[in-house]
């Protein structure tokens, strides 16, 4: 794809989350210096809806532009290259959740040396010279839902989980999860499911589960957003009651799965916080800019940002599903 075509559909976002600046902050240098770029895969997915409005809320209290970037399906590679693009424009800083960590690594500590502030969210890309990493402690996460899978079968039964392994966080919750399933002689852990970011696949595949009856599945993990859904619209369709399902995050139609009995709960993050604080934390990097960005700030004593912002999590289930979503619809 030509480079300009591209860049000029990277910033038709910027109008739906630009903000008005300033009386301080009228000229065009000064707009150019003040915009913020949240770039993600997925990005027209609940999930990222919901950072790019923690992130927008961000901008208008501060009284800068901000933009959500990046591409539509998961692919990591068009994300590199959007991430290329947002770094030629020169903003002011840009939070990214690097599908690749690998991959992304390289062009993070690119814009780290040439002086652009560089903030992780949902995935962390810990080898690289971000600044900071805000998102939810993955590990612990699992190490949760594992808890509540091994009281929901108690103690006995297999166990089916999506994910998609190419993922670092994912694969700290899977790391979690079996570090709690390992301890349950009777638990058996199935070959994991690569969904690849699509929730069709998890539709198909047990869908596939329910024809064959090969394996007896107890209960279904999904270690991504989007899963959940797919999971349980299968067992829907295929009349199959009784099984544990354990989503993640805040999808409505995981929310309504809830409602429905398919889903027994799910481990939301918070999208928004991270967006919000994330813009915060980057519109404080610009203003008062530390003497070098390529310092290991997380060995530093007198680091200008933590290394690490946990924004938690919450379990939803059939208790507080409807307070979580009226919640939800009034940021």
């Amino acid at each position: 794809m030509p480079t300009g075509k591209l860049l000029g559909s990277l910033f038709v976002a910027l109008p739906l989350l630009c903000c008005g600046c300033s009386s301080g902050r009228n000229s065009a240098a000064s707009e150019s210096q003040d915009r913020y770029f949240l770039l993600t895969v997925n990005r027209q997915i609940p999930y990222w809806q919901t950072a790019g409005a923690g992130f927008a809320k961000a901008a208008a209290e501060l009284g800068v532009q901000g933009a959500v970037a990046g591409p539509e399906s998961y692919d990591p590679k068009a994300e590199q290259q959007e991430f290329r693009l947002v770094t030629q424009s020169k903003p002011a800083g840009i939070l990214v959740s690097p599908a690749d960590p690998v991959l992304m690594g390289p062009d993070i500590d690119a814009a780290i040396a040439a002086g652009i502030p560089v903030i992780t969210v949902d995935t962390d890309a810990s080898a690289s010279k971000r600044l900071s990493f805000i998102g939810t402690n993955n590990y612990e996460a699992g190490r949760m839902g594992g808890e509540i899978v091994s009281r929901s079968l108690q103690g006995r039964g297999n166990v089916l989980i999506f994910t998609m392994p190419e993922q670092t966080n994912f694969n700290e919750r899977y790391r979690g999860y079996m570090e709690i399933l390992a301890a349950y002689p009777h638990i058996t852990m199935l070959p994991v499911v690569d969904i690849k970011g699509d929730p069709q696949i998890a539709f198909e595949e047990t869908q596939k589960v329910i024809a064959n009856g090969k394996a007896k599945v107890d209960a279904f993990v999904c270690l991504d957003a989007l899963g959940g859904k797919g999971v349980a619209k299968a067992l829907n369709e295929g009349h199959v009651s009784g099984k544990t399902v354990i989503a993640m995050d805040s999808d409505p139609e995981t929310l309504e799965w809830i409602r429905k009995g398919y889903i027994q709960g799910t481990i939301a993050q918070r999208p928004f916080t991270m967006g919000f604080v994330g813009l915060k934390m980057l519109e404080d990097l610009h203003r008062h800019k530390p003497r070098s960005l390529e310092v290991a700030w997380a060995k530093e004593p007198f680091a200008p940002v933590p290394s690490f912002v946990n924004t938690g999590v919450i379990w939803i289930d059939k208790q507080n599903v409807d307070a979580f979503a009226r919640a939800l619809a009034k940021p």
